[in-house]
């Protein structure tokens, strides 16, 4: 046990921001087992596993190569080093194209069951970008009604997850120049299912040999996330609660209140939290809080799906991937609900030192401990309020003696959807191409990622941002990445006196932040949409622009599939994680340097975020000199 003054030590190493330290503290002077805890009982961890050379495919394995040129240098199999860290990193890869691309696919389902008048509480709220995907897809709208429009454009977006055309159509969205690279590769993207579905074929013992040939399908698998599954996810939440606008809202622990009834949304899915949010608004349930005391109900968002809700409807945000839990730690919150991806397993232990309950909704994502509600389309905001009620009938269960909540939530700008971006700059990118051309904003790099309890949280992330804006390179961001800087005050106007004069100097005149907060991790898409419209109309291929993206601080497999096809698409990435691949020189140095011959992007691997800034920054420069500016 550590006393108050070892406890505030310890926090200090373990997170950036103040408010995560104070509850960090707390959880440690009440005994409380968290992430950080949780690394220290992992030391030592396994190094064949970390770099990459372990092969579990089969049952005559396990198998493992001894990295130092001494046998084993071969499994069972015959597989060496190569092929097994590649099938392990295409492995990892579908992973996190699945987690994306299901989410996806939720998503159209409700938007299919609202057009068919099956669900509850849904409605169709963007009717602008519906009729413009129905363009897309040849969908005739001239005197049809919204929902019939609807119905036809869920019902060809599902199929494309698993279409026999061989191409997905929003991939036609990329420039020429991008689209001729992939075909010269073999890696255009088919359909999200079949890619992944063929990824686990082809990492089957005795099919893929070449560790080339798995990597190249691991580029065409990482494409049909980001121009598919994760774009169809964003388009349809769009369709259906509203493409984000910018918008003022607060975060961190303190947006928890003392005397509300907390409830913290944690997860992936906007299905399940717009409907919690409307639930809430229920003058009956409103009612029933002050009847137990409580001044009313105080919801905030965790991780992505409390991006979802910052960016539609202001909902204040509690934290990132490692806040979750903290915000039980505080001891003040009744309910955490959670749908699924990055929650850990072990949440509901965590809140049984508390009085909080944990609400798990997804068929997917049980949790033992918690209690499951099941939500389902055609019953949504019914089960939205059943949820509500649970959280103010456990609001006098409070220990006020346990209770501590930061003070000073800090302020944020949010909602920077790519459609408010060029709206902002009048309807088209000409203004930031030529405050481009003229060297006041030198490029632009998108941080995403989450956190890793391995990097003290939110260093990377701040810091990494703060470097770029000073060096006049515009930072846009989603995910845990966004909320990080949102803690650190980088998400708003006056931010911008952090940045290097020329970039100031557009940040002041346009009235935005130097770091521009742009959704979700899904919402990576709109990044993508972002950098082709740009090409476009310079006529260039993305691989050709003054960009680069980052991700300082992730740990999941999604992260794997957001860089991948981030450099597939022509865009250098810096990760501040080594992935496990350094156990084969030959797949490191592809990832590391080849990769730019075919695509004019590759990996790099560097964790200091200053350094890695002047990566970026080099790479901005090596862009800038091709394009002749």
């Amino acid at each position: 046990m550590y006393d108050a003054f070892g406890a505030k030590k310890l926090a200090e190493q373990r997170a950036l921001d103040a408010t995560d330290q104070e509850i960090i503290a707390k959880a440690v002077e009440d005994g409380v087992y968290t992430a950080w805890d949780r690394l220290i009982d992992q030391q030592p961890q396994c190094g064949f596993g970390q770099l990459g050379v372990c092969c579990n495919r089969c049952a005559m394995g396990p198998c493992r190569i001894e990295p130092f040129g001494k046998k084993p240098d071969k499994g069972v199999c015959g597989a060496n080093a190569d092929l097994i860290v590649a099938r392990n990193l295409l492995d990892d890869l579908s992973t996190g194209a699945a987690a994306h691309s299901d989410h996806g696919r939720e998503v159209l389902e409700v938007l299919l069951e609202t057009a068919e008048g099956k669900s509850q509480g849904y409605q169709i709220t963007d009717e602008v970008k519906l009729k413009a995907i129905a363009k897309e897809y040849g969908i005739k709208t001239e005197k049809r009604k919204k929902e019939e429009i609807a119905k036809d454009v869920a019902r060809i977006l599902l199929e494309e997850f698993g279409t026999l055309r061989n191409k997905i159509q929003m991939a036609e969205r990329a420039p020429e120049k991008t689209k001729d690279a992939w075909k010269k590769l073999g890696i255009v993207p088919r359909s999200v299912d079949r890619e992944i579905v063929e990824s686990m074929h082809r990492i089957h013992m005795g099919v893929g040999a070449d560790y080339v040939n798995i990597l190249l399908h691991a580029m065409r698998t990482s494409l049909s996330d980001g121009w598919g599954g994760s774009m169809m996810a964003t388009e349809g939440s769009d369709i259906l609660f509203g493409t984000p606008t910018p918008l003022r809202t607060r975060a961190n622990l303190a947006t928890l209140k003392k005397d509300m009834v907390n409830i913290v949304l944690h997860g992936h899915n906007p299905i399940l939290s717009e409907m919690i949010v409307k639930a809430a608004e229920d003058p009956q349930v409103k009612k029933h809080a002050t009847e137990k005391g409580a001044k009313g109900i105080n919801i905030v968002g965790m991780c992505c799906t409390g991006n979802e809700l910052l960016m539609r409807h202001g909902i204040p945000i509690a934290g990132t991937f490692l806040d979750q839990e903290l915000a039980i730690a505080t001891g003040a919150v009744e309910v955490m609900v959670i749908d699924y991806q990055c929650i850990f397993p072990s949440i509901a232990q965590t809140a049984a030192c508390y009085h909080t309950k944990v609400v798990s909704t997804s068929q997917k994502a049980k949790v033992p401990g918690a209690t499951y509600m099941e939500f389902r389309p055609e019953t949504a905001l019914d089960t939205a309020k059943e949820i509500i009620t649970v959280a103010i009938d456990n609001y006098p269960n409070r220990n006020p003696g346990r209770i501590r909540i930061p003070q000073k939530p800090i302020d944020l700008m949010a909602g920077f959807s790519e459609e408010a971006i060029r709206k902002a700059l009048g309807g088209t990118y000409k203004p930031l191409i030529d405050a481009i051309v003229a060297g006041k904003i030198k490029g632009a790099v998108g941080i995403v990622g989450c956190n890793n309890p391995k990097i003290k949280q939110d260093f990377g992330h701040v810091t990494l941002a703060k470097e770029l804006i000073k060096r006049n390179i515009l930072v846009v961001e989603t995910g845990c990445a966004a909320i990080a800087c949102g803690k650190a005050g980088l998400l708003v106007p006056e931010a911008a006196d952090l940045a290097g004069e020329g970039l100031k100097s557009i940040c002041n005149a346009l009235g935005i932040p130097p770091v521009l907060h742009m959704g979700s991790c899904v919402d990576c898409s709109r990044i993508l949409m972002l950098a082709a419209n740009i090409a476009k109309e310079l006529g260039v291929g993305i691989g050709d622009l003054p960009i680069g993206g980052a991700a300082p601080e992730w740990y999941s497999q999604k992260a794997i599939s957001i860089g991948t096809y981030f450099v597939s698409s022509g865009v250098y990435v810096v990760l501040g994680i080594p992935p496990k691949i350094f156990g084969s020189p030959n797949v490191t140095n592809l990832l590391a340097s080849q990769l730019t011959g075919l695509v004019n992007a590759s990996f790099a691997v560097e964790p200091d975020p200053v350094k890695a800034a002047g990566l970026l920054e080099a790479e901005i420069e090596r862009k800038r000199k091709a394009l002749g500016i």
